[in-house]
């Protein structure tokens, strides 16, 4: 499908689509779902503008919007222009009731195309200057807005000792602003770069205002790894068409049919997931 810079109707479809699929089938799994879309940077904001328009018209025939929240992913843009971006769409959200997830600091890494691997260590970290800078603009607004702050997270998975989490700067961020508003925590925060963390690290996140964590690396190995354990328990069928160790012209379909297989990939990285609600201190569904 064309995907034209500057309107990304393609990428619009399919995020549209999606949230309609997942509105649809939810219900016969009677549990609560959230229509969530993810890392939007500053060149695909025709996307994001494309998905806002879907919510006004659902919300304008259901009383709701289309997607539970979206996030923006300006971090790369200077902080006040990042957070005034932020104000700007968040007034259209807030009447529909629709979260904003928004990102301080960098993230390092690589993830979806931007790379950030080589970025400063002192940009790893936001301040309490950066958040407070947030909640005085974005609190005016609506309460329903959460911070991706950051404390050393980075994308992708790395070996123990590359990656140093500080997860007590988001206790200081509450701390700095909680007794001038009047709340113990008055940030919601979200924890980017969870793959590979310590169980310790996620513990202390969730203890210190972390009510979201994206696990985006470490559920894409769960996935591929169904996939790894269910060839190497049957690579004797999945050689070719016709011929395996029952005999060669016994037939192999039923190990190379994908239902066979993905279904292999759903199960490990719902495992994952489960792995993820616990890690979280969430009640498991």
């Amino acid at each position: 499908l064309p995907n034209d810079k500057g309107k990304l109707q393609a990428s619009i479809l399919g995020a549209c689509a999606g949230a309609h699929y997942v509105r649809n089938v939810a219900p016969a799994y009677g549990i609560p779902v959230l229509v969530h879309s993810d890392h939007c940077a500053k060149k695909l904001l025709p996307w994001f503008d494309g998905m806002l328009e879907a919510d006004e018209v659902f919300f304008k025939e259901n009383g709701e919007p289309l997607f539970s929240s979206h996030m923006l992913d300006l971090s790369e843009e200077p902080h006040e222009e990042n957070v005034g971006i932020c104000k700007t769409y968040f007034e259209r959200m807030a009447p529909m009731g629709i979260i904003l997830e928004m990102e301080i600091g960098i993230t390092g890494g690589a993830e979806d195309g931007v790379d950030n691997t080589g970025v400063a260590k002192d940009k790893l970290y936001s301040t309490p200057e950066d958040t407070q800078l947030v909640w005085d603009t974005l609190s005016p607004i609506s309460p329903m807005f959460t911070i991706a702050a950051a404390f050393g997270n980075v994308h992708g998975v790395y070996k123990p000792g590359n990656v140093r989490l500080q997860p007590e700067l988001l206790d200081s961020f509450q701390k700095n602003l909680g007794p001038k508003v009047g709340y113990e925590k008055p940030f919601f925060f979200v924890f980017h770069g969870g793959s590979g963390s310590e169980k310790s690290d996620i513990s202390d996140a969730v203890d210190f205002g972390v009510v979201k964590m994206n696990v985006d690396t470490d559920t894409q190995w769960a996935y591929w790894e169904g996939l790894l354990k269910f060839y190497k328990a049957k690579s004797g069928y999945l050689q070719g068409q016709i011929g395996n160790p029952e005999g060669e012209d016994k037939p192999n379909k039923a190990y190379y049919d994908p239902r066979k297989w993905v279904r292999c990939s759903e199960e490990t990285m719902r495992d994952r997931v489960v792995e993820a609600f616990k890690d979280l201190k969430a009640p498991v569904p």
